[in-house]
């Protein structure tokens, strides 16, 4: 029996680097999804996860960060979210809480006028600031773009994020749901699997290695018989200097990104895992359209 009342449809999160998507995904799911990194472009991919209550389904698809591009990589990013915005029901925008609107946040702004999709304003962190400020941000933001909605939240402590879900359903258009009940992300394991070694690798590494390390999952199976996943991952990186900062003194480093990655690994798939983690050069991967094809980054989505 169909439910006429049901909504779903798809909703993407754009803003800076660093305002707190992740940390916000992950309380709207309510189970940990999207890599949280305080280095910016740690979400590359479009990574889907899904909502799904009695009032409907919403799938969240998460853009890479919408700026200036400097490379190859940088280029297929924008691309994908700056199509991701024409495709989706709903756009949430996240800021601060600052009257100080800066170059990022203005071509945002310039992108969003493109577009007929409602926005939501979406203001994150109002823990930090006192009650006037909120106040001022939702002003200042008001007079550059014509928002649908404006929410104030902190995503850190979950403050005020059920009315976000609350506002999405209402701009929602009516129909059946995409995934079944249990389905939280439709990113193939082996994708997420990748980002969880690179999420572990960037919180372990210092400033010198930023993003120029990507994870290539070369065998993930079962063992016969047994419950233990066999995962062997590359870790690959632009220089030879990186290679030995990724190892570290007699491979103190990797062994810390590997058991911190393998914790995390088999907390999501609920059995244990042999993880094995090998270092490779490849420089200039992030030019190469191959290597980016490689890491799963689809060209075609350009």
């Amino acid at each position: 029996m169909e439910n006429k009342a049901y909504k779903s449809g798809f909703v993407t999160l754009i803003g800076r680097p660093n305002v707190g998507k992740s940390t916000l995904m992950n309380h709207l799911i309510g189970q940990k999804i999207a890599i949280t990194s305080n280095k910016p472009q740690t979400t590359r991919n479009r990574i889907q996860t899904v909502y799904t209550s009695e009032t409907g389904q919403i799938v969240f698809v998460d853009t890479p960060g919408i700026h200036k591009a400097k490379n190859k990589l940088g280029e297929y990013m924008i691309n994908v979210a700056e199509r991701t915005l024409q495709e989706v029901d709903v756009v949430l925008w996240l800021v601060e809480p600052t009257t100080f609107i800066g170059a990022g946040e203005r071509h945002i702004a310039e992108q969003l006028q493109k577009v007929k999709t409602p926005v939501i304003l979406i203001i994150n962190k109002v823990d930090t600031v006192k009650k006037e400020e909120i106040l001022a941000a939702i002003d200042t933001y008001r007079k550059i773009y014509d928002f649908a909605e404006i929410i104030p939240v902190s995503a850190l402590k979950g403050d005020n994020t059920q009315a976000i879900l609350d506002m999405i359903f209402k701009y929602l258009p009516y129909g059946p749901q995409f995934y079944d009940e249990d389905t939280v992300t439709d990113q193939p394991q082996r994708q997420i699997v990748a980002e969880l070694i690179r999420e572990k690798a960037l919180r372990s590494l210092d400033e010198e290695i930023p993003h120029g390390i990507a994870v290539s999952i070369e065998k993930m199976r079962e063992r016969k018989g047994q419950k233990i996943i066999d995962i062997e991952a590359t870790i690959i990186c632009e220089r030879d200097s990186h290679k030995g900062i990724v190892i570290g003194k007699q491979g103190a480093m990797l062994r810390k990104i590997g058991s911190a990655a393998r914790r995390e690994i088999e907390n999501m798939m609920e059995e244990k895992v042999n993880l094995q983690l090998w270092v490779k050069v490849k420089k200039d991967w992030r030019d190469s359209d191959f290597m980016i094809k490689n890491f799963g980054y689809d060209k075609k989505e350009i």
